[in-house]
């Protein structure tokens, strides 16, 4: 197995909201930690983020591990280009992220969002941050609102639990990707919002016909667009940049789908094609690649594509956050949860 680490790189997400009022946040804000509590911050970081406050902090600086790249070494996207998805040439097998707000719709390839993890945009007046972390295949869009400010997000080049964690250029405040949670700076402890989203594919967004537009190559970067910089990482054994506790009975690297606080066996969904729990519908039909498969995107082996929708008293479905990420990071962030196979 060749795998090619050039750093964190974005999941391709779609997500379908009629409305912006659909939002998910935790109910909760993480509790600030003492100073003291926060830890010493290495020389390096410190002297690389003058303006971020690390004694105000969610977590301790020990938990933090550089993932190679420093500050905006894999760099956001700002003001992408979008053409017709009748003018794209990606295969139908390719995984996107369509986003859709106020009768507007876009869709982010994967295969642009592996080299870059974030993109800064906005759809039908909805600031928002499409977001993916290769080395746990988590796709995640956010309301860049938070507070009184309009954020702007880029990557910090550190891990946490093997983790992506972000940053945004107002107040250099650093967020776990994971759960939107401020982990240091002024905005430590606040809790970016989640929006519904859904993972699919090219051939998806074609079926649908319409009006989608879908975000073109970007200009000046040099990357292999289309190729996937982490070939056979999720068939490998053991999590890149990882040093906490493994699961027990499941493969570090196999597929979950995390939804409500809880999180089921991608495989048991993809045997079964629907799975109903309580008020939840969990769905699955083939058709997208995996983007941490082959070396090219579109040839990956098929994951398919599952979505997560809250039924209602009518039988009414909506779509809800959720992503689809690995039994380790589950695990990781859930140490006291089980995976629901």
């Amino acid at each position: 197995m060749r795998i090619l680490l050039t750093g964190l790189v974005l999941s391709f997400f779609t997500v379908f909201v009629s409305s912006p009022l659909i939002l998910a946040q935790a109910s909760t804000k993480p509790q600030l930690l003492s100073p003291e509590a926060c830890g010493r911050v290495p020389i390096s970081i410190a002297r690389a983020w003058p303006l971020t406050d690390f004694n105000q902090c969610t977590v301790p600086i020990t938990e933090i591990r550089s993932g190679g790249p420093g500050k905006d070494g894999i760099r956001s996207i700002e003001m992408p280009e979008f053409q017709p998805i009748s003018s794209s040439a990606l295969a139908d097998t390719e995984p996107v992220i369509t986003v859709s707000f106020g009768g507007e719709s876009r869709t982010y390839p994967l295969q642009i969002l592996i080299w870059h993890e974030i993109v800064n945009d906005e759809v039908g007046g909805v600031p928002i941050a499409v977001t993916y972390c290769p080395l746990c295949n988590a796709s995640i869009v956010f309301d860049r609102r938070l507070k009184d400010k309009i954020l702007e997000f880029g990557t910090t080049g550190n891990l946490r639990r093997s983790y992506l964690v972000m940053y945004d250029r107002q107040t250099e405040s650093w967020f776990q990707q994971y759960d939107g949670t401020g982990l240091f700076g002024a905005l430590a402890g606040e809790v970016l919002t989640a929006l519904p989203a859904r993972l699919e594919s090219v051939g998806d967004v074609r079926m649908r016909g319409g009006n989608n537009l879908i975000m073109a190559t970007p200009k000046g970067f040099l990357r292999p667009y289309g190729a996937n910089p982490y070939v056979g990482y999720d068939t490998s054994n053991f999590p890149f940049l990882f040093d906490g506790q493994l699961p027990k009975g499941i493969k570090p690297l196999e597929y979950v789908v995390i939804a409500d606080d809880r999180a089921w066996a991608l495989n048991s969904l993809q045997t079964e094609k629907q799975i109903k729990a309580g008020d939840l519908l969990l769905e699955w039909e083939p058709g997208r690649a995996s983007a941490l498969d082959s070396r090219k995107i579109a040839d990956g082996r098929d994951l398919g594509v599952v979505t997560v929708s809250q039924i209602d008293a009518t039988g009414s479905k909506e779509l809800i956050p959720y992503k689809i990420s690995f039994a380790f990071v589950w695990h990781a962030f859930n140490p006291d949860a089980a995976i629901i196979r």
